[in-house]
């Protein structure tokens, strides 16, 4: 199934092959002016620069060789060369009924040659409340897992725990202070208790105050790097103590992602990596890529030659290798982050051996990103270009800094998700939406508004630019939103149970009326906006089209009537029409993460 763009893109290539001039140039886009054509190609100004004939001339031999095609009403050359290019009502039409046939995935097309993707998102830690900076890694890493999926890839998304490093070490010191785990401190094998001795609540207080600690007391830090060193060599207290703080930490994520409908097919944690470590220290060592620095074991990414600017303490600028050596194993023999980072790509390589591992992290995580991929690549872990990393801008608030709760702290996400629910409810009284609904309904029906504004807010933007955080903006059901989105939905669907009550039913589409075209135009364009979303990994294009068809079907149903129709043929198209449309903006809204529901 090939949308028109598409179609049309191939049939002016092959004009311009057929003039002898590179048909790449002959790229076809929506029109610039959509009261004049649809669709345009301004490859013959280039071309004729290049061939020294005169553009317009070489457009209109193009446009004649495109007369006749049966899918085009008219072919015009305007301006200095530009072709201009109205599709057909018939073609339209015939095109409305292939995206009203397609249940599954309403007129867009897959990759043409699958392939197996991990993406990395999320990475919550053991111990630590999800907070607001973790909603982006999470919204836009379940969009894109559902994205590729939805074009044929096998994806698997992985959470990636952060469950190994050093915070592991000042739990386990922190709790053995407080007298609270004294038979998972003793040596021996146990046997160890299974109930846990903290709850997450012990966790989320203890590991703050460890952190401060550690900054000011040597010696308490350099216990806690012991006890993360012993903790990697197996010391069965601390393995077993350490097990009962992912568990209690695990389920409360659960429940919180869950709220977002954010979910994984794995869980595996930095530790799931350590199995691998020992085999790829000496892998490392027998590639002569481990070297010797200042106590600690680094591999060498920088090319020969390649140097940055690095700023000194004192404020003069000098010349470093560009990016660092990756720090694989500390002066005191601990594995860093990017050790397990790597362990964790060649975990993948021999469990799943994928083609592509994206990962969704923070924008300032890219140097570290650069020193893994390029480590694993010296390795022979993953093939050129296989690693992406996928860095996003920031959630900030109306000081256009990163968004901070009133008080000056960092917001749960937790409750970040109970803010927009409250607003959800306020907003959907306003509104007098769902009152007659019993209570459980209205409640999912508010949960679902709530998360809507939440995702649509963020995915609308692009994932390299910051945006602003704004609730009320956000759960607004007129404009850009969400909830506008979710209303649109339902609105039609409201409008196929009465057509369904009157014994109405969709039929063959035909298309005559400016809306209707325009609305047939805009159902033909999601295969490429699917595409763009897929190939530049930025779900925010998938976001414009939603909204884009909403409005499309808001003009429709002003300027067309449906159930009112003059005649049972027109009622049937129109209604074939709202139900393509229906179909495809609830699969947009799913590849953005959000439920839609059946009523309001």
């Amino acid at each position: 199934m090939t949308d028109l763009r598409t179609e049309l893109g191939e049939a002016v290539a092959a004009a311009f092959a057929a003039e002898g001039v590179d048909p790449k140039l002959a790229r076809v886009t929506p029109s610039d002016r959509p009261d004049l054509a649809d669709f345009q190609s301004n490859g013959a100004l280039a071309a004729a620069k290049a061939l020294k004939q005169n553009p317009r001339e070489l457009a209109a031999k193009v446009a004649a060789r495109l007369e006749g095609d049966a899918r085009l009403a008219s072919v015009e050359v305007a301006g200095p060369g530009f072709i201009n290019l109205k599709v057909a009502d018939a073609a339209l039409a015939a095109r409305a009924a292939e995206v009203a046939g397609d249940a599954a995935h309403a007129g867009a097309a897959g990759v043409e040659a699958p392939r197996k993707v991990v993406i990395d998102y999320a990475g919550p830690n053991v111990a630590k409340p999800m907070h607001v900076g973790h909603l982006r890694s999470s919204i836009i890493g379940e969009s894109l897992k559902r994205v590729f999926r939805f074009r044929g890839d096998t994806v698997w998304g992985d959470a990636h725990f952060g469950d190994w490093g050093f915070q592991m070490g000042l739990l386990i010191v922190a709790v053995g202070d407080e007298g609270r785990a004294d038979a998972f401190m003793a040596e021996g094998d146990g046997p160890f208790p299974a109930q846990s001795p903290v709850t997450l609540e012990d966790l989320e207080r203890l590991y703050p105050a460890a952190a401060a600690r550690a900054k000011e007391d040597a010696d308490f830090r350099d216990r806690a790097r012991k006890a993360t060193a012993e903790l990697q060599a197996g010391r069965p207290g601390y393995r077993a103590l350490w097990k009962h703080f992912v568990a209690v930490s695990r389920t409360a994520l659960e429940r919180e992602f869950g709220a977002l409908g954010v979910t994984f097919d794995l869980w595996n944690g930095e530790s799931d990596a350590d199995p691998l470590m020992s085999e790829m220290i000496v892998h490392l060592e027998t590639r002569g890529l481990l070297v010797e620095d200042a106590g600690a074991r680094v591999v060498h990414v920088a090319r020969p030659g390649e140097t940055r600017k690095k700023k000194l303490a004192d404020g003069s600028v000098i010349e470093a290798p560009s990016p660092p050596p990756l720090l694989v194993i500390s002066s005191e023999g601990s594995a860093m982050y990017g050790t397990t980072d790597l362990a964790t790509i060649l975990d993948r390589r021999k469990s799943l051996d994928p083609d592509l591992i994206l990962y969704v992290v923070d924008e300032r995580q890219a140097e570290h990103f650069e020193q893994v991929f390029r480590a694993s690549y010296l390795a022979g872990y993953a093939a050129e270009g296989s690693l992406e990393h996928l860095g996003f801008g920031t959630m900030n608030g109306p000081d256009g800094k990163p968004f901070k709760t009133r008080a000056g702290g960092v917001l749960k996400l937790h409750d970040l998700i109970s803010m927009a629910r409250d607003k959800a409810r306020e907003r959907l009284h306003e509104a007098k939406l769902g009152e007659d609904l019993p209570e459980a309904e209205f409640e999912d029906i508010a949960h679902k508004v709530a998360v809507a504004a939440l995702k649509f807010a963020d995915l609308s933007n692009s994932r390299t630019t910051s945006y602003i955080f704004d609730l009320d903006r956000f759960m607004s059901f007129e404009g850009k939103t969400g909830p506008y989105l979710l209303y649109q939905a339902v609105r039609i669907k409201s409008l196929l149970r009465k057509a369904a009550d009157q014994g109405a039913e969709p039929g063959p589409i035909a298309i005559g009326e400016p809306a209707e075209r325009d609305l047939a135009l805009t159902l033909d364009a999601f295969s490429q906006a699917a595409a763009e979303a897929y190939d530049k990994r930025m779900p925010h294009v998938v976001a414009e089209h939603a909204y884009r068809l909403a409005q499309s079907f808001s003009k429709f149903y002003a300027a067309c009537p449906v159930l009112a129709a003059p005649d049972a043929a027109l009622r049937g198209s129109r209604l074939a029409l709202a139900k393509a449309t229906l179909d495809q903006l609830v699969i947009a809204l799913d590849l953005l993460g959000i439920d839609t529901p059946e009523r309001m």
